[in-house]
């Protein structure tokens, strides 16, 4: 073999294959082999084409050893995208693995030698040992406040940040953490206690100890960068501190490093994402190679023209203006409804026409901006007989029939034999059966009756798909595949429409795609304060429209629920939008209803009633001096606390924890009518919303207005 240096002449054969069929910027990238690439792929261009065919390029040309590359991503579903391409491309020994699996391989292997004794076992589930950590710190936690001190902590670590200097950085990132920052910390310290003194790690640690371990011990440094000297890091733009010090550790002073990413499509900064690497690299890397992927593959002109309509408003730096490949498609559609059961409905009539006329349920998506709101849609779904698919419930390998199938398959595998006539396909069904299962025989409607023929009828296509991609393979070889599969929870296509999250869309593609509850409020959410965190927004959005290959839907409802109040206005980012010419829009920095969010610095409030600055926390949360008159609505106030006791007895909280005094007085004080007017009142951020958003708004709208002034009204 040649050395990695050294050139071979012109590519021939298959290497020259593998140079077909690309475009000009893809080849570009393909034949920088060597050195330092940053690859900026737009939504749809081809990215991961691009890195697999640059990969095979440099292994079949001889210019890059296979065993020395290592290609890094995020989801194990995309390092086995990666391996398969590569193993179609004619290219295997390649280690395609997400940072943690990497981490994990590489420090099980040199723990014994450098630290002594086998590796510590690693957390999967840290919720029980968080809840114990703020146990220890005199908290008695709700589930989702367990849950929001684990995000804060899982940032911290991923930021590089410890218990020590969280309070300070959480500040400086406007974090909305469940309890007082110095409380937060106070966990975070208890839940580093735990893990050492139950000798475990979760996943976050193997990072930071395999870069420690690369720093401190030379001949694992040698080793490692004489093992893995070309490496390709995929969605760079979701990279985080924590991951790149990895990344430098491997790296060291070379620089055999191909980036792919778009800063278009950053939409986990919350969990300590940082674009910044992406968009810096050629300063880093002044000779770097920069190609920039605009042709897009995936969709129509019109839905490429939506995408490119919304990052109209975004920083230029980050911009990747998008050009349609494909021929022309429908126009997309953007509507209203008077309330969200009413905007559900119609999405399950679009989703039955479309599937009627010829598009595979499997090949539709409706995307939310969160999990709250997919009980309309199941329910609207599952009333009009359309089968769905719930995105991120009970993983598809953790599935009971599932299960069972691969045990029967493992077991007729075992006993398969070698000389016996048929197909994968054939063997696999035939095996299935015992479950009484039949390809051709689909249970009627919906429920878990028919969940359960979609699995097993899943794993049926898989084997088809398999011994199409591998014709010579038998069942011992698909079993084989199936726990690969099951290993990375790289599951199979089930056929239903796909109800999920844009955050759970990100990666994936259908030929719909319905974005659904697009008003102002929800997105950007009510959270999103500042500049960076509403960019974030519109960028989770723009997320959500590459999805659609051909068939695009945007709606928003006026109200929640039939009969409410029609006061939603349609999300800031349609503004311009053909189909919403008239709308209102609401501004930047306003709520559901177009008012000012009231959210302003702790240094420039200024008192609703004389204009004069406010000096306290607590007169910044009545937005009034507190010499001011008060216009506190006094039954409503006895009602909140009435309730406040109520939810602290629930909780086994003290009465604060819930709401402070002052902030039941703000809510008396503005009786506000909408999430926006809520949210507008400082304290009352997105862990309050969804614990008690709901019930303080309901006791408001229960609350009848003060009978001595009739003048009053609700006011944000």
């Amino acid at each position: 073999m040649t050395s990695p240096g050294s050139h071979v002449g012109p590519p021939v054969g298959a290497a020259e294959a593998v140079l077909a069929a690309l475009d000009p910027e893809q080849r570009t990238a393909v034949l920088a082999v060597r050195g330092p690439v940053c690859i900026l792929a737009g939504a749809g261009t081809g990215k991961t084409r691009t890195i697999t065919h640059r990969v095979a390029y440099g292994v079949l040309t001889g210019m890059v050893p296979a065993s020395q590359v290592l290609a890094v991503t995020f989801t194990a579903r995309a390092a086995g995208e990666l391996r398969g391409r590569l193993r179609a491309l004619g290219v295997g020994g390649v280690q395609a693995r997400t940072f943690h699996a990497a981490a994990l391989r590489q420090l099980g292997y040199f723990w014994p030698r450098t630290v002594g004794g086998e590796l510590p076992r690693i957390v999967e589930n840290k919720y029980q040992l968080v809840a114990n950590a703020a146990a220890r710190a005199g908290l008695r936690p709700t589930r989702e406040q367990v849950r929001d001190l684990l995000s804060e902590i899982e940032w911290a670590k991923s930021s590089l940040h410890g218990a020590d200097d969280y309070p300070v950085a959480a500040l400086g990132a406007h974090r909305d953490p469940p309890f007082e920052p110095v409380v937060v910390a106070t966990v975070f310290a208890s839940y580093d206690q735990l893990k050492t003194a139950q000798g475990v790690l979760d996943f976050d640690d193997l990072l930071l100890l395999m870069a420690a371990v690369i720093g401190d011990y030379p001949e694992v440094t040698t080793e490692v960068r004489d093992r893995y000297r070309h490496f390709v890091v995929d969605e760079y733009q979701d990279v985080t501190p924590l991951q790149q010090q990895l990344l430098d550790a491997w790296l060291g002073e070379r620089d055999d490093l191909c980036v792919v990413g778009d800063a278009q499509q950053t939409i986990y900064s919350f969990a300590g994402a940082a674009p910044s690497y992406l968009l810096d690299f050629a300063r880093r890397f002044p000779a770097a190679t920069v190609v920039r992927l605009v042709r897009d593959y995936r969709s129509t002109p019109q839905v490429v023209d939506v995408a490119n309509r919304l990052i109209t408003g975004a920083p230029q730096a980050a911009r990747l203006r998008l050009v349609a490949q494909r021929p022309a498609g429908p126009v997309p559609t953007i509507a209203e409804y008077d309330d969200e059961p009413a905007e559900a409905a119609a999405a399950a009539r679009r989703c039955q026409h479309l599937i009627a006329a010829g598009t595979p349920a499997h090949e539709i998506a409706v995307l939310y901006r969160v999990n709250a709101q997919s009980p309309a849609y199941e329910q609207a779904f599952a009333a009009a007989g359309v089968p769905f698919v719930l995105r991120g419930g009970e993983r598809f390998f953790d599935r009971a029939e599932v299960r069972d199938a691969v045990a029967l398959l493992r077991a007729a595998a075992r006993a398969a034999d070698g000389d016996a006539p048929g197909t994968l396909v054939g063997a696999v069904t035939d095996a299935l059966a015992a479950l009484g299962f039949a390809l051709d025989a689909p249970p009627a409607g919906a429920g878990a009756v028919r969940e359960r023929w979609e699995s097993l009828a899943a794993l049926a296509a898989l084997a088809a798909d398999f011994a199409a991609a591998a014709p010579a393979a038998a069942l011992p070889e698909f079993v084989t595949e199936l726990a690969e599969r099951s290993a990375a929870q790289h599951a199979p296509t089930v056929d239903g429409v796909t109800l999920a999250s844009l955050h759970a869309a990100k990666g994936l593609e259908w030929d719909a795609v319905f974005l659904v509850g697009l008003v102002d409020g929800t997105v950007p959410i009510t959270h999103a304060v500042t500049p960076a965190q509403v960019e974030e927004e519109r960028r989770l959005l723009y997320v959500g429209v590459t999805r659609a290959r051909v068939h695009l839907h945007l709606s928003w409802a006026l109200a929640r629920a039939p009969g409410g109040r029609r006061a939603r206005r349609p999300s800031r980012f349609l503004a311009g939008m053909p189909g919403v010419a008239g709308k209102r829009f609401a501004g930047p920095g306003a709520g559901a209803t177009g008012e000012r969010s009231g959210r302003r610095s702790s240094g420039s409030a200024a008192c609703r009633v004389c204009a004069r600055p406010l000096a306290s926390a607590v007169e910044r949360k009545l937005r009034r001096c507190q010499s001011c008159p008060a216009d506190r609505d006094e039954r409503l106030f006895e009602r909140l606390r009435e309730w406040r006791i109520e939810r602290a007895r629930q909780q086994d909280q003290p009465a604060f924890v819930v709401f402070t005094d002052a902030t039941l007085t703000a809510i008396a004080e503005a009786r506000p009518g909408t999430v926006a007017e809520l949210v507008a009142i400082p304290g009352i951020g997105q862990a309050k919303l969804d614990r008690y958003g709901e019930d303080v708004l309901a006791l408001v709208t229960a609350t009848p207005d003060r009978v001595d002034d009739p003048g009053s009204r609700r006011s944000g």
